[in-house]
Protein backbone atom coordinates (compact mmCIF):
# COMPACT_ATOMS: atom_id res chain seq x y z
CA UNK A 1 0.00 0.00 0.00
CA UNK A 2 1.32 3.66 -0.83
CA UNK A 3 2.28 5.32 2.26
CA UNK A 4 0.26 8.54 2.79
CA UNK A 5 2.58 11.96 2.74
CA UNK A 6 0.62 15.66 3.06
CA UNK A 7 2.23 17.39 0.05
CA UNK A 8 0.74 20.56 -0.73
CA UNK A 9 -0.39 21.20 -4.21
CA UNK A 10 2.71 23.19 -4.58
CA UNK A 11 5.09 20.42 -4.02
CA UNK A 12 3.32 18.27 -6.44
CA UNK A 13 3.21 20.62 -9.10
CA UNK A 14 6.64 21.53 -8.26
CA UNK A 15 7.41 17.90 -8.32
CA UNK A 16 5.77 17.65 -11.64
CA UNK A 17 7.88 20.54 -13.54
CA UNK A 18 11.04 18.97 -12.52
CA UNK A 19 13.73 19.17 -15.40
CA UNK A 20 14.48 15.56 -16.17
CA UNK A 21 17.51 16.24 -18.09
CA UNK A 22 19.10 18.33 -14.68
CA UNK A 23 17.70 14.96 -12.59
CA UNK A 24 18.99 12.03 -14.80
CA UNK A 25 22.65 14.06 -14.49
CA UNK A 26 22.91 14.38 -10.99
CA UNK A 27 21.87 11.03 -10.35
CA UNK A 28 25.16 10.01 -12.71
CA UNK A 29 23.45 9.40 -15.59
CA UNK A 30 24.75 9.76 -19.61
CA UNK A 31 22.26 12.28 -21.16
CA UNK A 32 23.09 13.53 -24.70
CA UNK A 33 21.63 16.80 -26.93
CA UNK A 34 19.34 15.78 -29.72
CA UNK A 35 18.79 18.91 -31.12
CA UNK A 36 16.19 20.90 -28.64
CA UNK A 37 15.80 17.97 -26.69
CA UNK A 38 17.68 15.53 -24.81
CA UNK A 39 18.20 11.79 -25.38
CA UNK A 40 18.64 9.01 -22.14
CA UNK A 41 18.69 5.18 -22.75
CA UNK A 42 16.91 3.03 -21.00
CA UNK A 43 18.90 -0.29 -21.41
CA UNK A 44 19.88 0.43 -24.90
CA UNK A 45 16.58 2.36 -25.54
CA UNK A 46 15.84 5.80 -26.45
CA UNK A 47 14.01 8.08 -23.85
CA UNK A 48 13.39 11.73 -25.32
CA UNK A 49 13.33 14.16 -22.85
CA UNK A 50 12.33 17.27 -22.98
CA UNK A 51 12.01 19.46 -19.92
CA UNK A 52 9.63 17.92 -17.31
CA UNK A 53 8.17 15.28 -19.86
CA UNK A 54 10.10 12.05 -21.55
CA UNK A 55 8.87 9.87 -23.93
CA UNK A 56 10.23 6.27 -24.09
CA UNK A 57 10.40 5.48 -28.17
CA UNK A 58 10.30 1.97 -27.89
CA UNK A 59 7.71 1.49 -25.79
CA UNK A 60 5.57 4.23 -27.43
CA UNK A 61 4.55 6.44 -23.90
CA UNK A 62 5.47 9.16 -21.66
CA UNK A 63 4.38 10.70 -18.99
CA UNK A 64 6.15 13.67 -16.60
CA UNK A 65 8.63 13.54 -14.23
CA UNK A 66 6.41 12.21 -10.92
CA UNK A 67 5.59 9.14 -14.16
CA UNK A 68 9.26 8.91 -14.69
CA UNK A 69 10.31 8.13 -11.19
CA UNK A 70 7.35 5.64 -10.95
CA UNK A 71 8.57 3.84 -14.57
CA UNK A 72 12.25 3.86 -14.33
CA UNK A 73 12.58 3.59 -10.64
CA UNK A 74 9.84 1.49 -9.66
CA UNK A 75 8.90 4.04 -7.13
CA UNK A 76 4.57 4.60 -5.50
CA UNK A 77 3.53 8.32 -5.99
CA UNK A 78 4.65 9.18 -3.07
CA UNK A 79 8.28 8.01 -2.98
CA UNK A 80 8.38 9.81 -6.34
CA UNK A 81 7.25 13.20 -5.75
CA UNK A 82 9.66 13.39 -2.46
CA UNK A 83 12.72 12.19 -4.69
CA UNK A 84 12.10 15.18 -6.72
CA UNK A 85 11.85 17.63 -3.93
CA UNK A 86 14.83 16.42 -2.55
CA UNK A 87 17.18 16.11 -5.39
CA UNK A 88 17.38 19.66 -5.48
CA UNK A 89 17.63 20.37 -9.26
CA UNK A 90 15.53 23.15 -11.62
CA UNK A 91 12.23 23.12 -12.16
CA UNK A 92 10.94 24.19 -15.80
CA UNK A 93 8.73 27.52 -15.67
CA UNK A 94 7.21 27.36 -18.84
CA UNK A 95 4.42 24.80 -19.77
CA UNK A 96 6.43 22.48 -22.40
CA UNK A 97 4.72 21.16 -25.71
CA UNK A 98 3.18 17.84 -25.24
CA UNK A 99 4.69 14.97 -27.34
CA UNK A 100 2.37 14.55 -30.32
CA UNK A 101 0.10 11.58 -30.25
CA UNK A 102 -0.51 9.74 -33.06
CA UNK A 103 -3.11 7.51 -34.39
CA UNK A 104 -2.46 3.65 -34.46
CA UNK A 105 -1.55 2.75 -37.93
CA UNK A 106 -1.46 -1.27 -39.31
CA UNK A 107 0.66 -1.92 -41.70
CA UNK A 108 -0.57 -3.42 -44.45
CA UNK A 109 -0.59 -6.83 -45.06
CA UNK A 110 1.90 -9.34 -47.17
CA UNK A 111 -0.13 -11.77 -49.54
CA UNK A 112 1.45 -14.41 -47.15
CA UNK A 113 3.68 -15.18 -44.18
CA UNK A 114 6.18 -17.09 -45.45
CA UNK A 115 9.15 -15.37 -43.87
CA UNK A 116 7.36 -15.27 -40.88
CA UNK A 117 6.92 -18.53 -40.77
CA UNK A 118 10.63 -19.11 -41.35
CA UNK A 119 11.57 -17.00 -38.75
CA UNK A 120 9.94 -17.55 -36.23
CA UNK A 121 9.80 -21.79 -36.71
CA UNK A 122 13.22 -21.81 -38.25
CA UNK A 123 15.30 -19.40 -36.16
CA UNK A 124 13.20 -18.77 -33.58
CA UNK A 125 11.65 -22.45 -32.59
CA UNK A 126 8.37 -21.48 -32.64
CA UNK A 127 5.65 -24.56 -32.46
CA UNK A 128 3.84 -24.47 -35.86
CA UNK A 129 0.23 -24.90 -34.05
CA UNK A 130 1.03 -22.33 -31.49
CA UNK A 131 1.92 -19.68 -34.28
CA UNK A 132 -1.06 -21.16 -36.57
CA UNK A 133 -3.66 -20.43 -33.45
CA UNK A 134 -2.75 -16.72 -33.43
CA UNK A 135 -1.96 -16.04 -37.15
CA UNK A 136 -5.58 -18.00 -37.75
CA UNK A 137 -6.93 -14.64 -34.91
CA UNK A 138 -4.91 -12.28 -37.73
CA UNK A 139 -2.52 -11.66 -34.01
CA UNK A 140 0.28 -12.14 -36.34
CA UNK A 141 0.88 -11.71 -39.59
CA UNK A 142 3.58 -10.39 -42.16
CA UNK A 143 3.99 -7.01 -43.37
CA UNK A 144 3.94 -6.52 -47.00
CA UNK A 145 6.40 -2.62 -46.76
CA UNK A 146 9.60 -4.74 -45.01
CA UNK A 147 7.75 -8.60 -44.71
CA UNK A 148 8.17 -7.90 -40.34
CA UNK A 149 6.33 -10.04 -37.93
CA UNK A 150 3.17 -8.09 -36.43
CA UNK A 151 2.01 -8.67 -33.51
CA UNK A 152 -1.53 -6.96 -33.07
CA UNK A 153 -2.51 -6.39 -29.21
CA UNK A 154 -6.71 -5.63 -29.53
CA UNK A 155 -9.28 -4.61 -26.91
CA UNK A 156 -12.22 -6.19 -25.98
CA UNK A 157 -14.06 -5.66 -28.85
CA UNK A 158 -11.40 -6.83 -31.40
CA UNK A 159 -9.78 -3.53 -32.37
CA UNK A 160 -6.59 -3.37 -32.82
CA UNK A 161 -4.87 -0.87 -30.26
CA UNK A 162 -1.71 -1.65 -30.39
CA UNK A 163 1.25 -2.93 -33.42
CA UNK A 164 4.74 -4.63 -32.44
CA UNK A 165 7.13 -5.06 -35.10
CA UNK A 166 9.79 -7.45 -35.51
CA UNK A 167 12.08 -7.51 -38.48
CA UNK A 168 12.43 -10.82 -39.74
CA UNK A 169 16.44 -9.99 -41.70
CA UNK A 170 18.77 -12.23 -40.71
CA UNK A 171 20.93 -9.08 -40.05
CA UNK A 172 18.43 -6.62 -38.78
CA UNK A 173 17.56 -6.28 -35.54
CA UNK A 174 15.08 -4.25 -35.61
CA UNK A 175 11.95 -3.94 -33.35
CA UNK A 176 9.72 -1.51 -31.86
CA UNK A 177 5.77 -0.48 -31.23
CA UNK A 178 4.05 1.39 -33.74
CA UNK A 179 3.62 5.05 -33.37
CA UNK A 180 -0.26 5.53 -31.39
CA UNK A 181 0.03 2.18 -29.76
CA UNK A 182 -2.12 1.44 -26.51
CA UNK A 183 0.37 -0.23 -23.96
CA UNK A 184 -2.57 -1.71 -21.86
CA UNK A 185 -3.51 -3.55 -24.99
CA UNK A 186 -0.37 -5.00 -26.16
CA UNK A 187 0.06 -8.75 -27.60
CA UNK A 188 -2.06 -10.83 -25.92
CA UNK A 189 -4.07 -13.95 -25.69
CA UNK A 190 -6.99 -14.67 -23.28
CA UNK A 191 -8.18 -18.04 -22.03
CA UNK A 192 -11.10 -19.20 -19.96
CA UNK A 193 -8.41 -20.04 -17.14
CA UNK A 194 -8.09 -17.95 -13.62
CA UNK A 195 -4.45 -17.06 -14.44
CA UNK A 196 -2.36 -14.85 -16.78
CA UNK A 197 1.46 -15.61 -17.98
CA UNK A 198 2.98 -12.04 -18.27
CA UNK A 199 6.19 -12.01 -20.39
CA UNK A 200 8.66 -9.10 -21.98
CA UNK A 201 8.47 -9.41 -25.74
CA UNK A 202 5.85 -11.45 -27.78
CA UNK A 203 8.58 -14.09 -29.23
CA UNK A 204 9.20 -14.88 -25.54
CA UNK A 205 5.52 -15.24 -24.98
CA UNK A 206 5.48 -17.50 -27.81
CA UNK A 207 8.67 -19.37 -27.01
CA UNK A 208 7.19 -20.51 -23.26
CA UNK A 209 3.90 -21.47 -24.80
CA UNK A 210 5.68 -23.55 -27.16
CA UNK A 211 7.55 -25.08 -24.03
CA UNK A 212 4.71 -25.57 -22.71
CA UNK A 213 1.78 -26.42 -25.25
CA UNK A 214 -0.73 -28.75 -22.75
CA UNK A 215 -3.58 -27.27 -22.41
CA UNK A 216 -2.52 -23.72 -23.63
CA UNK A 217 -5.15 -21.70 -24.91
CA UNK A 218 -7.05 -22.41 -21.48
CA UNK A 219 -4.85 -20.03 -19.98
CA UNK A 220 -3.96 -16.08 -20.94
CA UNK A 221 -0.62 -14.71 -21.75
CA UNK A 222 0.65 -11.23 -22.35
CA UNK A 223 3.81 -9.23 -23.66
CA UNK A 224 4.33 -6.17 -22.19
CA UNK A 225 6.46 -5.48 -25.07
CA UNK A 226 8.77 -3.95 -22.20
CA UNK A 227 8.50 -4.07 -18.65
CA UNK A 228 5.31 -1.94 -18.33
CA UNK A 229 2.56 -3.62 -16.42
CA UNK A 230 -0.12 -1.19 -17.81
CA UNK A 231 -0.86 -4.44 -19.71
CA UNK A 232 -1.72 -6.69 -16.84
CA UNK A 233 -3.81 -4.34 -15.09
CA UNK A 234 -5.80 -3.72 -18.15
CA UNK A 235 -6.38 -7.73 -18.67
CA UNK A 236 -7.24 -7.63 -15.16
CA UNK A 237 -10.03 -5.18 -15.36
CA UNK A 238 -11.10 -6.62 -19.08
CA UNK A 239 -11.50 -10.62 -17.29
CA UNK A 240 -12.42 -10.24 -13.63
CA UNK A 241 -12.19 -13.94 -13.66
CA UNK A 242 -8.55 -14.25 -13.80
CA UNK A 243 -6.99 -13.80 -9.71
CA UNK A 244 -3.26 -15.32 -10.40
CA UNK A 245 -0.39 -13.90 -12.48
CA UNK A 246 2.80 -15.48 -13.14
CA UNK A 247 5.13 -12.51 -14.20
CA UNK A 248 7.81 -14.15 -16.48
CA UNK A 249 10.13 -11.88 -17.51
CA UNK A 250 13.68 -11.63 -18.54
CA UNK A 251 16.72 -13.45 -16.40
CA UNK A 252 18.35 -10.15 -15.92
CA UNK A 253 18.34 -7.30 -13.63
CA UNK A 254 16.39 -4.83 -15.77
CA UNK A 255 13.58 -7.78 -16.15
CA UNK A 256 14.34 -9.37 -12.42
CA UNK A 257 14.14 -5.67 -10.73
CA UNK A 258 10.43 -5.14 -13.00
CA UNK A 259 9.46 -8.75 -11.75
CA UNK A 260 9.46 -7.67 -8.07
CA UNK A 261 8.15 -4.56 -8.33
CA UNK A 262 5.40 -5.93 -10.13
CA UNK A 263 5.37 -9.02 -7.46
CA UNK A 264 4.86 -6.74 -4.87
CA UNK A 265 2.23 -4.54 -6.12
CA UNK A 266 0.22 -7.31 -6.90
CA UNK A 267 1.08 -8.69 -3.69
CA UNK A 268 -0.25 -5.35 -1.84
CA UNK A 269 -3.39 -5.95 -3.73
CA UNK A 270 -4.18 -9.30 -2.36
CA UNK A 271 -3.73 -10.55 -5.96
CA UNK A 272 -1.87 -13.95 -5.99
CA UNK A 273 1.23 -13.93 -8.16
CA UNK A 274 4.76 -15.55 -8.64
CA UNK A 275 7.70 -15.11 -10.35
CA UNK A 276 8.64 -17.79 -12.93
CA UNK A 277 12.52 -17.24 -14.38
CA UNK A 278 14.07 -18.96 -17.21
CA UNK A 279 17.15 -20.94 -16.75
CA UNK A 280 18.81 -18.78 -19.35
CA UNK A 281 18.22 -15.17 -20.41
CA UNK A 282 14.82 -15.53 -21.67
CA UNK A 283 12.30 -17.64 -22.92
CA UNK A 284 13.88 -17.91 -26.64
CA UNK A 285 17.06 -19.44 -25.57
CA UNK A 286 15.69 -21.90 -23.22
CA UNK A 287 13.49 -23.13 -26.33
CA UNK A 288 16.38 -23.23 -28.47
CA UNK A 289 18.38 -24.73 -25.99
CA UNK A 290 15.67 -27.75 -26.11
CA UNK A 291 15.51 -27.59 -29.86
CA UNK A 292 19.28 -28.05 -30.46
CA UNK A 293 18.97 -30.88 -27.80
CA UNK A 294 16.02 -32.46 -29.38
CA UNK A 295 18.49 -32.53 -32.51
CA UNK A 296 21.06 -34.53 -31.47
Amino acid sequence: MESYIPFTEQQREQARRTDLAAFLRQCGEEVRKSGSENMWLDHGQKVTIRGNLWFHQYEQVGGDAIDFACRFYGMDYPEAVQLMLSIGVGTVREEVEPFPQRSLELPPKHENMRRVYGYLIRRRGIDKEVLDAFSYRGLVYESADYHNAVFVGTDREGKPRHIHKHSTAAQDGFKGNAPGSEPEYSFHWIGVGDTLFLFEAPIDMLSFISLYKQHWKSYSFAAACGVSDKVLWQTLKDHPYITKVCICLDNDEPGQKAARRISKTLGDKNICNKILVPTRKDWNEDLLFLRKEEAK
